[in-house]
């Protein structure tokens, strides 16, 4: 008899049957399971020649439109399932009304970026789409109420994207949600070597590990991504070499802490960046992605080295949060104020021009008055030129959910004080009539210029003059906002191009072989 599927399948498996179409790479087909196929609307069910069963659809030849929340590793993992979707055959369109299914690669970190997710859901069951749900927020909850019926892609199962995608068009209902281990020892994720399409062809964006050795009380990320898990030294500087082969000219590392990258399987961080180093053209850059304090403190010296090199940006980007002690506590960020002010000094020292970015939550439960000056007090103090100010939002499932409240109004006050003392110093007016050497990497939001980088990752607009994208080029700084620089190329200066080889085009699939 066959076997009836009437919950929400928990993976691909169960819904594949010997009569299916198989893509190209399938292994696991399990014979003599025969799928009751889950149909969209139940008034649908008879078949007519104008609505041919839902196992006749030929996969591979549908338009599909991906959107993207949150952090660069996510940014990343969208990256690898448009590639591997375009590598299947699939068109990968960035209208989204023209679309056959819509991937949508969510955020946990804030309720405003699951509002925009959930909405984006709706928006897509009412234009009568396809969806495929992919990221943390899917990851961590997969039984809400408006995730129901839908389709799942796991954040450690991207490199399995394109059969839950074939499913789903089919009709069916897919829901893949489990790790990835080599004998029973958890992976970073799915392979680093997976086709992929970069939003821009001159970035690469390398996720070196997944998860943290943290428990932060308000994070919501650590129940998608988990504990912490290291992609080995040599799978990364591999991944690397294979991006400058393919034009890329700059490297960001992302995680969810890469200071903790390879405590799980006996490296550190310093050792993986000198061995990345050794693998960066003249003209290329890498930036290294957010760590938290305690893990970097371990390394400041050999961090400091890094970070003082030509082809590394002086960059870095450690979140506070808090300047309060007690808050902190609360929070569980296993450091203190004075560890985050040890590291600042320390790389402000030894790395002349070094810029720091840190992250500060407003409105914390249990915050006082107190506490948020000291907060103030730290942000006068240090001047950062780059500061994310978020106000405090309980997610839910997290401990900090379950904790005495601060005010809403009280919250907004709170991000709106710091956010005016934020914005009342310009970082950048003593620069102007510096002479600059900048990396050129993308276009600005408006279109009118170019965007580029100088050695401490600080934002400079070049004239839009396309012979400069992708080159590493010496300006003169004429003028400075919050934000940004502005300068004009030195004519008589000599011209980097950065990059090795030809860039893929806009939309072109890397990684693909022969």
């Amino acid at each position: 008899m066959p076997a009836a599927c009437d919950s929400v399948l928990e993976d691909i498996e169960d819904i594949v049957s010997a009569e299916d179409l198989k893509p190209h790479d399938r292994q696991f087909v399990r014979k003599n399971v025969f799928p009751k196929v889950r149909k969209r609307n139940s008034q649908k069910n008879i078949q007519t020649d104008d609505d041919p069963p839902s196992d006749s659809i030929i996969p591979g030849a549908q338009k599909i439109w991906i959107r993207t929340w949150g952090c660069s590793h996510n940014n990343s993992d969208g990256e690898y399932m448009a590639g591997q979707l375009a590598a299947y055959g699939y068109k990968i369109t960035d209208n989204s009304a023209e679309a056959d299914l819509w991937l949508l690669n969510s955020c946990t970190v804030k309720n405003p970026a699951e509002d925009h997710f959930r909405n984006s859901i709706k928006k897509a069951q009412e234009g009568k789409k396809k969806v495929v749900l992919a990221g943390c927020v899917p990851q961590a909850q997969p039984r809400q109420d408006y995730l129901k019926g839908l389709s799942i892609i796991g954040v450690q199962q991207i490199d399995r994207v394109v059969e839950v995608v074939e499913e789903t068009i089919k009709g069916h209902s897919v829901r893949l949600l489990g790790q990835k281990k080599d004998n029973g020892k958890r992976l970073g994720g799915a392979r680093l070597d997976l086709p992929k399409i970069r939003k821009n062809p001159l970035i690469e964006i390398i996720s070196i590990n997944t998860g943290c050795l943290n428990a932060c009380t308000y994070c919501k990320t650590k129940h998608a991504r988990g504990d912490l898990a290291s992609y080995p030294v040599e799978e990364l500087v591999d991944r690397a070499k294979q991006s400058f082969q393919e034009g890329v000219c700059e490297i960001w590392l992302t995680s969810e802490d890469t200071g903790a990258y390879g405590r799980d399987i006996g490296t550190d961080l310093p050792t993986l960046l000198w061995k990345l180093v050794e693998a960066i053209p003249e003209g290329a850059m890498l930036r290294l992605g957010m760590t938290n304090p305690p893990y970097i403190l371990e390394h400041l010296e050999e961090m400091a080295k890094i970070l003082n090199h030509p082809r590394v940006y002086a960059f870095l980007h450690i979140p506070v949060q808090s300047a309060s002690d007690s808050v902190l506590m609360d929070m569980k960020r296993e450091y203190c104020v004075a560890d985050f002010k040890q590291v600042v000094d320390f790389l402000k020292e030894k790395v002349p021009g070094i810029t720091i970015a840190t992250d500060i939550i407003c409105g914390f439960p249990g915050e006082t008055d107190e506490d948020f000056q000291e907060t103030m007090k730290l942000v006068e103090q240090y001047r950062f030129p780059s500061l994310f100010i978020n106000q405090f939002y309980p997610r839910p499932g997290t401990p900090a959910a379950k904790m005495h409240q601060v005010p809403a109004a009280v919250k907004k006050q709170r991000t709106k004080d710091l956010s005016q003392l934020f914005h009342s110093y310009n970082p950048y007016d003593h620069k102007v009539g510096e002479r600059q050497r900048v990396l050129v990497t993308e276009e600005s939001f408006d279109s009118n210029y170019y965007v580029a980088h100088n050695p401490f990752y600080e934002q400079v607009l070049v004239p839009k003059d396309p012979p400069l994208m992708g080159k590493m080029v010496e300006v003169n700084i004429y003028e400075a906002g919050k934000h940004f620089m502005k300068g004009q190329p030195v004519s008589d200066a000599r011209v980097y191009t950065a990059s090795i080889t030809r860039p893929l085009a806009k939309g072109e699939v890397s990684g693909l072989t022969e």
